[in-house]
């Protein structure tokens, strides 16, 4: 079966992709009320739910350039509506708009499609809101939850959805992607796809972005110097502020993208007024970037965490004599001082500090304590 564009940055997940790709080649005959679309980060999932969606209201089944494909590559779509958070739970406030929304129906193709990220933020309650929904859905209602894990989500929401399965793609797959596409160098594809640990979004900022290879080098050069208490708070806050930057670079970069490809949808320049008829597409445009932005920074400080996994993952391999390929293999001097001067024992429980500091940071603890805590638990003993 050959696929429409709007598969095409969903590297590695042909299984995932050839399923939902084939409920849109036969949604004549129906299409699933609920979907649960789960992976580990990094995967794609709010992407392949995304352009399911997109994929579900083109009639060509995800061209990628009709004006409906536009719109909601835009997140401005009237039927097709998102709910992210950069809460620590969904609120049942949330659930229940989105249900009231839902039911209205579509505006402009046949289906209302409604996709919640994070799907296992949701409180207890708001799940029952939406298991109800779910119980008894209105007529071309679809809804696709995101959420790492099936078990993340409860039994009862379980058992009335469709599953779809995302895995870590493979680095050569994302390097591929990145050559065919954007037409990177070979050597720097493979290098931003290990770099990222196969996230394709963030593969492809490493490789088309100076500043981001610059800001991620950074981050593990003020790890790899710590060595005493002030070496602590020095790397806290640079990581901090090198968040902040990152946070702002690609909150601008997306905002223009999506503000351009809605303009070009209706026909305009960046240089044109907005046409009084349409300034409601742009008001909901902003609206959802407001919102995205919320996220950013707590974005940019996952990076930074995963970024420092691989730095002392890096260092255990060498510890251990594992004999594969390094992700930092431009730091192999530094590594392997680091690995000399430390314990296998010490370099794990640097890597468990790392990732309580992820947790802690989705529940909502503030930025520069988490940051502080780490840095003191990764100087060198």
């Amino acid at each position: 079966m050959s696929l429409a564009p709007i598969w095409d940055e969903l590297a590695g997940q042909e299984e995932a992709v050839g399923q939902v790709a084939l409920a849109v080649k036969r949604r004549d005959q129906g299409v699933f009320h609920s979907w649960l679309v789960t992976g580990p980060p990094g995967s794609g999932r709010s992407n392949l739910a995304l352009a399911f969606a997109t994929a579900l209201q083109c009639k060509d089944e995800g061209c990628g350039t009709c004006h409906s494909c536009t719109l909601a590559k835009a997140g401005t779509h009237p039927d097709i509506a998102v709910l992210s958070t950069d809460k620590v739970q969904i609120a049942v406030a949330e659930i229940r708009e989105l249900v009231q929304s839902a039911a209205f129906g579509s505006a402009l193709g046949k289906f209302k499609i409604l996709i919640i990220e994070d799907a296992d933020r949701m409180h207890q309650t708001a799940s029952n809101v939406l298991l109800k929904t779910l119980e008894e859905p209105p007529a071309n209602t679809i809804w696709i939850l995101c959420a790492p894990s099936e078990v993340d989500m409860l039994p009862t929401i379980r058992s009335r959805v469709r599953r779809v399965g995302l895995k870590v793609p493979a680095v050569d797959d994302v390097a591929r992607l990145l050559i065919e596409r954007d037409g990177i160098d070979p050597k720097l594809a493979r290098q931003a796809a290990a770099e990222a640990q196969s996230h394709v979004g963030m593969s492809r900022r490493l490789a088309t972005s100076p500043e981001a290879r610059s800001r991620r080098r950074e981050t593990l050069l003020a790890a790899i110097k710590i060595s005493d208490v002030t070496d602590a708070v020095i790397a806290s806050e640079r990581w901090l502020d090198l968040a902040k930057k990152d946070a702002l670079s690609l909150a601008k970069e997306k905002d223009e993208e999506e503000r351009t490809a809605l303009l070009h949808s209706i026909g305009l320049t960046p240089a044109d007024p907005i046409p009084v008829g349409f300034r409601t597409e742009f008001k909901a445009l902003e609206e959802a970037q407001k919102r995205r932005n919320s996220r950013s920074l707590r974005d940019a400080l996952d990076r930074i965490f995963v970024d420092l996994l691989a730095l002392y993952r890096d260092v255990l391999t060498l510890q251990l004599g594992g004999g594969v390929e390094l992700v930092n293999d431009d730091l192999a001097k530094e590594l392997t001082d680091l690995a000399s001067n430390s314990t296998s024992p010490q370099t794990i429980t640097k890597l468990d500090a790392i990732e309580q500091a992820r947790a802690r940071i989705n529940r909502n603890v503030k930025d520069s304590t988490v940051l502080d805590a780490l840095a003191s638990t990764l100087r060198r003993r």
